[in-house]
């Protein structure tokens, strides 16, 4: 292997959190070479479909005190927010368990919500940045997220989670029904309190990210539209990616694949429990009415965003297998509750286009960004599960200095991969 090929660093996975990532390692004034069989953001990638929000308060996990109570629900309930297919359990099972006890006391959880918090404090202003560098500023808007509750009792059944963000300097606006009908009077009356939090949402994914991958070519960066397959290494030491037959050289690469990530950790030696939560997206006419916050309802667990292209309702989980078939129910149930939380004549139209993807999602609810185990000069950056996009930014700058073999500006050992 030559200097220049040495100096190459390989960035598997053109996701939200690959192109962020190789920006930032070409900040350093590295070559980089992205490797992915589809387009940039395109709709194969968890970074096309979904909720489209920026949100630096996302620092709670899903794993909680008291959810293993629910799981009997969660089997039995085909149309709430979180759902388990019966057939795969026994497959998830493990990762089910660990998921839950991960979340068994609220000083685990606030472990957690510690090191997201160093995840997504910046993600507005870092991705404004990028934006701008990038000739999209227009595809950001900052006007803030809305939690919709049908009464304050309800929010204040989640009194423990608002008040853990408080405490990491989260500012609350809280709206009682005539404040949130004059933000957004398309709200019906089921939603009578709400909370307004900082926080941004992208109006185009699937255009913002091909906006960055134009970007780094700009600054030289090569784009492989083909699979990567496994790691040449010599002696310890990684030497190429396996793309097909063929193995492109480089001295260092970076596993930013999503949930495609587990077998390439796998080949390279570490068995990381990564499963997908399984998210689904329906997108309506916007037509003329004017909505303009993304808004979450308690008792959904979806975001409704409103997009370039359309009303994007967006969230809720699935747990199944990554090559279980789409269950396009899922899609009709984001569409009837969202007909519950507006009154919009575009809630009763055919919808324009729908999706299903699979979020990577680690069971303890920190992504793993870190240095491979066994093999020098290959480091990871995947498993971000319901905030890739708010996420990338940080865990980009990270991973950049891990390459650069400089100390991080957050302490990464909570994310190691070398936790499980």
């Amino acid at each position: 292997m030559n200097t220049g090929e040495k100096a190459k660093v390989a960035v598997i996975g053109a996701g939200i959190v690959g192109l962020m990532t190789a920006l930032e390692v070409q900040r350093t004034g590295r070559q980089v070479v992205v490797i992915d069989p589809g387009e940039p953001g395109g709709r194969q990638a968890a970074s096309y479909g979904n909720g489209a929000w920026i949100y630096p308060a996302s620092i709670m996990p899903i794993s909680v005190p008291g959810l293993w109570r629910k799981v009997l629900g969660f089997l039995a309930d085909k149309s709430g927010p979180f759902v388990i297919r019966w057939s795969h359990l026994p497959r998830l099972a493990p990762w089910l368990l660990r998921f839950i006890w991960a979340g068994r006391n609220w000083q685990l959880v606030e472990d957690c919500a510690k090191v997201r918090f160093e995840l997504c404090r910046r993600a507005v202003t870092d991705h404004q940045g990028v934006a701008a560098e990038a000739g999209v500023s227009h595809l950001l808007e900052h006007k803030g997220l809305l939690f919709i509750y049908r009464d304050k009792a309800e929010f204040l059944k989640e009194s423990r989670e608002w008040d853990m963000r408080r405490r990491f300097g989260v500012k609350i606006n809280e709206l009682d029904r005539a404040a949130l009908a004059k933000l957004e009077p398309s709200l019906t009356e089921r939603y009578q309190f709400a909370v307004q939090v900082d926080g941004a949402h992208c109006r185009d994914p699937n255009a913002y990210c091909q906006a960055i991958a134009d970007l780094i070519q700009k600054r030289g960066g090569e784009f492989v539209r083909a699979p990567a397959t496994g790691f040449q290494v010599s002696n310890g030491r990684l030497e190429g990616v396996k793309v097909g037959e063929s193995v492109i050289a480089c001295g260092q690469a970076v596993v930013t694949a999503g949930i495609g990530s587990k077998k390439l950790a796998r080949a390279a030696g570490d068995r990381v429990p990564l499963e997908t939560e399984r998210g689904y997206h329906v997108v309506l006419p916007l037509g003329g009415n004017a909505f303009n916050h993304p808004v979450m309802p308690s008792d959904g667990k979806m975001g409704i965003t409103p997009t370039a292209k359309g009303l994007r309702i967006a969230g809720q989980v699935e747990l199944a297998s990554v090559d279980a078939d789409p269950d396009w129910n899922r899609a009709e149930i984001l569409r009837g509750f969202g007909s519950r939380v507006l009154d919009l004549p575009e809630m009763r139209e055919k919808a324009i286009d729908q999706w299903m993807g699979n979020r990577p999602s680690t069971p303890d609810g920190l992504p793993c960004v870190s240095a491979a185990t066994s093999c020098h000069g290959l480091f990871y950056g995947f498993g971000h599960g319901h905030t890739g996009l708010t996420q990338a930014p940080a865990t980009a700058k990270l991973l950049a200095a891990l390459v650069a073999g400089k100390k991080p500006e957050t302490d990464v050992s909570p994310m190691s991969v070398k936790r499980f």
